[in-house]
């Protein structure tokens, strides 16, 4: 069992503050979503939970203790994994390359993601958008990280390969937090947990269901 939690956070991005001291808890292992609209803090939140961008007032908490100190690369050297919306991955280095700086054999990501094999040669940097949504989080399957954290992980996606990332995502052994704009239909009817946020502010806590009704 891990969680990952804000409590009362607030980031400041020059004079203005993009979450104002907010509160949510992500327990594992399982599926947690943020939701919102461009602009309303969901991406913020999720580089506060890694440590990419400081908070100006409250805390992190992982699995209880606080890491609100604790820099980014000693997050993930711990086990949190973060999948960001852009630059997710090595351009210049092949979708192998990509790969084996993930994990030697890359077996389990070509599992999840067989369109990818076609691809080993070539560099990422010239895939599409969702082959390289689907690449970088190969790489997240294969880190087997503790806390995965994925902003908007079907963008770009046909809608079948969009359902299998969250049947992926949905199966880990780890916390997983998503941003995302609106609920994904792959999620409807299963269970997860969701925040939507609103200007900086959480305006719904509860199951997917619920706010699906």
């Amino acid at each position: 069992m891990t969680s990952v939690a804000l409590r009362h956070a607030r980031v400041r991005y020059g004079p203005l503050e993009a979450l104002h001291g907010i509160g949510l808890t992500a327990p594992g292992p399982g599926l947690t979503v943020l939701l919102g609209r461009n602009g309303s803090g969901r991406t913020t939140a999720l580089r506060a939970m890694a440590g990419t961008v400081p908070l100006s007032g409250g805390a992190v908490l992982w699995d209880g203790a606080d890491v609100t100190r604790v820099p980014a690369y000693e997050r993930a050297r711990r086990g949190m994994c973060l999948v960001p919306e852009r630059q997710a991955v090595f351009g210049s280095l092949t979708v192998r390359e990509n790969l084996e700086l993930a994990a030697r054999d890359p077996a389990v990501a070509l599992d999840a993601y067989p369109q990818l094999r076609p691809l080993l040669q070539r560099r990422a940097g010239i895939l599409s958008g969702g082959e390289q949504r689907m690449l970088a989080l190969s790489r997240a399957l294969l880190a087997r990280a503790r806390v995965v954290l994925v902003d908007e992980p079907a963008q770009g996606m046909s809608p079948a390969v969009a359902a299998r990332t969250y049947e992926l995502l949905g199966a880990l052994d780890a916390c997983v937090v998503v941003a995302e704009q609106r609920l994904p239909p792959a999620l409807r009817g299963r269970p997860a947990i969701v925040y939507e946020l609103r200007r900086g502010a959480v305006v719904f806590a509860g199951e997917a269901g619920e706010l699906d009704g």
